[in-house]
């Protein structure tokens, strides 16, 4: 689904990416692991489009798309919960919803009833303001707008951050819920070890801008990933 091709990326002249592949497929979860600063969110940038890239080259559902920009590649089917939720304060829950219908036909445009099975205190608030949910809500509340999008892909950036341990487990089983329904590719960037080791079918470890470690979950070696982890 996504062929992440020996990527670098500059911001000025700064690089934050050197020579980083990675691939995601349907059914599986990819996850990506490091230290603040190593060029994770840089990568989910690079796939989503907010910031070209330098080298290399980025394939999605068998189409090149380097040079697509963010909107067109979210009209292909990838969808992006960025780190912080980033959802919109003065819109009602059900509002920041249905921002996720632009990419579909008008017939398509509805409120699945498995996004509530997947977060049900969402179908209680509808009507309330996004600005007025906690950090947790707030949080399946940007996982709930990027699903409305009916993705090929999703690119996760540390939905685990600020999030109280209850609602953590949530997230979790919801992620594991698409990935066991294998309708999508997912890509997860996390720093909390524990919920990504949990998670993972694959990952890559980024260090300075590159990948230094990669492979299949079952033959990690979770001494030499926590050695990037630790500061």
């Amino acid at each position: 689904m996504l062929s992440v091709e020996n990527i670098d990326l500059h911001y000025g002249a700064a690089q934050a990416l050197r020579e980083v592949s990675l691939t995601a497929a349907p059914g599986k979860i990819t996850c990506v692991l490091g230290r603040n600063g190593v060029g994770k969110s840089s990568l989910l940038r690079a796939i989503i489009g907010l910031q070209p890239v330098s080298r290399g080259r980025i394939v999605f559902d068998g189409r090149e798309v380097t040079s697509l920009t963010p909107h067109e590649r979210a009209r292909l089917g990838i969808a992006y919960v960025p780190q912080g939720r980033e959802i919109f304060p003065l819109l009602t829950v059900r509002e920041n919803l249905e921002t996720g219908f632009a990419r579909l036909p008008r017939a398509e445009r509805s409120i699945s009833a498995e996004l509530f099975n997947l977060f049900p205190v969402l179908k209680s608030m509808l009507g309330r303001r996004g600005g007025d949910l906690s950090g947790g809500q707030q949080q399946q509340l940007a996982i709930a707008r990027a699903l409305v999008m009916q993705p090929k892909l999703i690119v996760l950036d540390e939905p685990t951050e600020g999030i109280q341990p209850s609602i953590i487990k949530d997230i979790g089983r919801a992620i594991a819920y698409l990935r066991d329904s294998g309708k999508m590719a997912i890509v997860l960037v996390e720093q909390y070890f524990e919920f990504a080791r949990e998670l993972a079918d694959s990952y890559a470890v980024m260090e300075r801008g590159e990948v230094v470690l990669a492979g299949e979950a079952k033959a990690m070696v979770e001494s030499q990933v926590r050695r990037y982890l630790t500061v």
